[in-house]
């Protein structure tokens, strides 16, 4: 049987090939300013403009247009404090056993430990669940290459943050089911990342690391 679709127009802006180019440049040198931020200033964020964040990252592309995720903003102190007594829990294993001698030598340069103070400091958590599958009137239906829906949703999510002069940083204490427990999320949504966003403390440091530069992440054919 023969379905009809809805299509409507797409406008598009072409620019010149030396508009293009320096359109290009200029955003590579303004995503390269983005860094990850440990320490954060406890002044509030104005949730309106995380609202136009999160609407920013809904845009992402996603299989079937399912569109596979859900932003949890927690502003509340007391939650903040529950999901850092439970990342720091599952945070501690992982440093005292659970992951490699390797792993924990390669992050020594970044000062990181199992403790996580940015969780209560940071003025909000955005934690990001993706839906392995639909749940509507208790019949699952299915979602398609969720992960990586879900993870470019994230990408995006980090630039907007970035866009409006906010820091952040990318969590993943693993497991992460507590979040589902402390957030009363559904059996379908898994934790994927939580994400520390506010404004640096003043006179915050960042490693001294360097980005890879075209020639080592790139291959022509």
């Amino acid at each position: 049987m023969e379905e009809n679709y809805s299509f409507i127009p797409y406008h598009h802006v072409r620019y010149s090939d030396q508009e293009t180019i320096k359109r290009s440049e200029e955003h590579y040198r303004y995503l390269n300013t983005r860094r990850t931020v440990r320490n954060f200033s406890p002044d509030p964020v104005p949730l309106e403009a995380i609202d136009h964040i999160i609407l920013s990252a809904s845009t992402a592309p996603s299989g079937a247009n399912k569109q596979p995720w859900i932003f949890c903003v927690v502003t509340n102190q007391e939650i903040k404090a529950q999901i850092r007594v439970a990342a720091e829990e599952e945070e501690y294993l992982s440093y005292h056993g659970r992951m490699k001698d390797e792993w924990v030598k390669d992050l020594a340069h970044l000062g990181t430990n199992w403790q996580k103070p940015f969780l209560e400091t940071a003025p909000l958590l955005i934690a990001i669940f993706r839906k392995s599958y639909n749940l509507e009137n208790g019949q699952k239906t299915s979602n398609y290459y969720v992960t990586e829906s879900v993870g470019i949703a994230c990408g995006m999510l980090l630039e907007a943050i970035h866009y409006c002069g906010l820091v952040a940083l990318t969590h993943t204490p693993s497991p992460m089911n507590f979040l589902n427990a402390i957030l009363k999320r559904p059996e379908n949504e898994k934790p994927f990342l939580l994400i520390p966003v506010g404004y640096p403390e003043k006179e915050t440091l960042v490693p001294d690391i360097k980005r890879k530069g075209l020639g080592e992440v790139c291959v022509k054919y």
